[in-house]
């Protein structure tokens, strides 16, 4: 298909693209920006005059549920949510049920979303069997049925001669590890340790619980060299110790979530489980902290941690509740939220879901596509916005199979009026 795409404001991060331009596809990829290549036949034409043309969003926290609990989530139900969303590559952790620690699974995973053929997906392998912390996985071969890095989602490892073996193993061959800083013994708790969680009568979670744990990781990263992702950065002191591991050259990446960039532990309110959160949810000044560590570029991208729960783990007293929250039908509009609240640029919130997600993905994966970008010769998958228009969210409005979300009822900018994957549209407006 060749498709011409006209009269839409053209903002590409990665480039420092902010421009009215046309933009021509072919054959699935961009052909060309501005004016058409030679002898270029149009098959097509899309207006979007008046509306912005984006890189799709990248997400690099999204459970999808299947394999395992379909009955809260399935590929089909929340593929059509990240489309929603504007988003065209998701990075799925490893713990469906079973975990991802066989290349069988991670195989019949992405034949999966080969057959239903809407989102990038792009599975990590677990780091040890079982994601029991005791036995590394066979990471070379996961990496060949298609992981783009290891993990060990929300469960840490308790020996760290284990943790320190899967870095030196995944040094060697070259695999990036995506790692939640988390202390195994200090992060029990249901809310951040602090006044309002002593008010509320609910066990704690000092931030010590993340910042241990990240010495723990950054001296075993001098020893071997393995490339880190931190995710879900929460506190202002882990973002200060990343900002200094950066700067002391260590090879490291970091994200936080759409819910702790905009929310604090007083939110809670009257034990309100949506906002039951893992990591939860800290005060004002480490919101502050988040944010400024997203404006300046010290946390490289802002992920959903799309987490869908069912109400039977939802309606239950706030310490017995599920963690988590819906977030893919979110995360463009909460990043908008936040430029307009800071005054940032839109394009450096855009970033950090577009350019900054992708240069993670290819930090991890030499083999990844040049995702996230409006360069000559990228996927044309593309997101459609208009970050002007308002819309509510409502539990009837939103496409994923889980509806709890702590943003429920709230008015948020920047509707997706299309998402383009390929060149075809497969969500919204047909131009």
């Amino acid at each position: 298909m060749r498709l011409h795409i006209k009269g839409a404001r053209l903002i590409d991060p990665g480039t420092g693209t902010d421009q009215l331009a046309d933009l021509w596809v072919a054959g699935g990829r961009i052909a060309a920006v501005g004016a058409p290549p030679a002898d270029f036949e149009v098959q097509q034409t899309l207006d979007y005059a008046g509306l912005c043309l984006m890189p799709g969003a990248i997400d690099l926290a999204a459970r999808l549920r299947e394999p395992g609990q379909e009955h809260r989530a399935t590929l089909d139900s929340e593929l059509k949510a990240a489309l929603a969303g504007g988003i065209t590559s998701l990075v799925l952790p490893p713990d469906t049920d079973p975990p991802l620690d066989e290349p069988g699974l991670v195989e019949m995973l992405k034949h999966r979303a080969r057959q239903i053929d809407r989102v990038h997906l792009f599975p990590l392998g677990a780091m040890t069997v079982g994601l029991d912390g005791k036995v590394i996985t066979e990471m070379g071969a996961l990496s060949q049925a298609g992981c783009v890095g290891f993990a060990q989602a929300d469960r840490p490892i308790l020996d760290t001669s284990v943790l320190l073996r899967a870095m030196q193993y995944a040094r060697s061959f070259g695999f990036a590890l995506w790692l939640r800083p988390i202390d195994p013994w200090l992060s029990k708790g249901v809310a951040a340790s602090g006044a309002y969680a002593a008010r509320l009568g609910l066990s704690g979670v000092p931030v010590q619980a993340e910042t241990i744990a990240l010495h723990t990781l950054f001296e075993l990263q001098r020893a071997t060299g393995v490339r880190l992702h931190l995710c879900r950065l929460s506190s202002a002191a882990g973002v200060a110790l990343v900002r200094k591991a950066k700067d002391e050259g260590l090879p490291v990446t970091c994200d936080t979530t759409i819910h702790h960039a905009h929310l604090t532990d007083v939110d809670i309110g009257y034990y309100d489980t949506h906002y039951r959160l893992d990591p939860p949810l800290r005060g004002q000044r480490d919101r502050d902290a988040l944010r400024a560590g997203l404006a300046d570029g010290t946390i490289d991208a802002l992920c959903s941690d799309h987490t869908p729960v069912d109400d039977d783990g939802k309606q239950l007293p706030f310490a017995e509740a599920e963690a988590g929250a819906t977030g893919l039908e979110l995360l463009l509009s909460l990043a908008i939220k936040w430029a307009q609240e800071d005054k940032v640029p839109l394009t450096t919130a855009l970033a950090r879901v577009t350019s900054g997600p992708a240069a993670v993905l290819r930090g991890a994966s030499a083999a990844m596509p040049p995702i996230g970008s409006l360069a000559v010769g990228a996927p044309a998958d593309f997101c459609v916005l208009d970050p002007s228009d308002y819309w509510l969210v409502q539990r009837d409005a939103l496409i994923s199979q889980s509806r709890h979300t702590p943003f429920l009822g709230m008015e948020l900018p920047g509707r997706v009026k299309a998402t383009l994957m390929r060149g075809r549209v497969v969500w919204g407006l047909p131009g």
